[in-house]
């Protein structure tokens, strides 16, 4: 597989697909898991919003793992299971789509996707995981009137994995409207700083929850090794995280007004309570 800039392999064709199944069959490879880790922070980050329905915005939410995850009330293992299931890969695409209809249990909450794939964002609205989805490229392009309708509606803004190549130039033109309340999941190999920065600039307060999230196996030694470059570079220590083999996170919360230290606080319970 190609490197990207950053020194980690390019999975880009599995985000093209006209499903999920390339998706789950390349990524349980690696033990991608950073997903269900998220899941409990971000139900506790939605049980902790005022709204009573809160509307949670995606970025980077290629098939709508994140969504499926907290609708289906299922987990990785299972999603993959389900995937990679022989009698599922022969499935066609409208049998495929039937039965995950079929495995969404809940519409609460609302959830809306961001994404520059547009196979994959049809899918995860056709398949009942998202129900809104936003097909734009927010790094070059400001959005238009209809996306910024749906922006407007967003109270929580989420990812796993998308910051990096997603930058503050995103982050800000989603924040800028309803000034929703933000948790993301970031690589350690990339500086939170200047989303921070950006956001504050807009009233924005951010605070890290404690602790690493496991995101993946390395793919290769060399795609370790270029991390590992890419790490020192950072300054970053890694020390009995990926120089032992796997993609390390961190989760940032972002609110306005203040109050995201509390918040960030509240969410530190989440994986003793999910």
């Amino acid at each position: 597989m190609p490197f990207d800039s950053t020194g980690k392999i390019s999975f880009d064709h599995i985000y093209t697909a006209p499903d999920p199944r390339p998706f789950f069959g390349t990524l349980r490879r690696v033990d991608y898991g950073i997903p269900q880790l998220a899941k409990p922070y971000f139900a506790k980050l939605i049980a902790e919003h005022p709204a009573e329905r809160p509307t949670v915005l995606d970025v980077g939410c290629s098939y709508g793992v994140n969504a499926a995850l907290q609708r289906c009330e299922t987990t990785m293992d299972e999603l993959y299971a389900h995937y990679t299931d022989p009698a599922v890969r022969a499935l066609d695409h409208a049998a495929l789509l039937e039965a995950d209809r079929n495995r969404v249990r809940t519409a609460s909450p609302r959830f809306y996707g961001l994404d520059s794939s547009a196979p994959a964002l049809e899918y995860a609205l056709s398949a009942g995981f998202l129900d809104e989805a936003i097909h734009a490229d927010l790094e070059r392009n400001d959005p238009d009137g209809t996306q910024q309708k749906l922006l407007d509606d967003v109270d929580l803004v989420v990812s796993t994995g998308c910051v990096g190549y997603v930058t503050e130039k995103t982050l800000t033109r989603v924040a800028r409207g309803a000034r929703p309340w933000m948790a993301h999941f970031v690589l350690r190999m990339f500086s939170f700083e200047p989303i921070a920065a950006s956001l504050a600039e807009l009233g924005y307060e951010t605070a890290s929850v404690g602790g690493v999230f496991r995101q993946r196996r390395f793919a290769s030694a060399e795609e370790q090794t270029q991390i590992l470059d890419t790490l020192s570079a950072a300054g970053v220590d890694p020390a009995g995280l990926e120089s032992d083999g796997w993609l390390y996170a961190q989760l940032y919360v972002s609110r306005p007004g203040g109050a995201a230290a509390d918040l960030a606080a509240a969410l530190a319970t989440a994986d003793r309570e999910g």
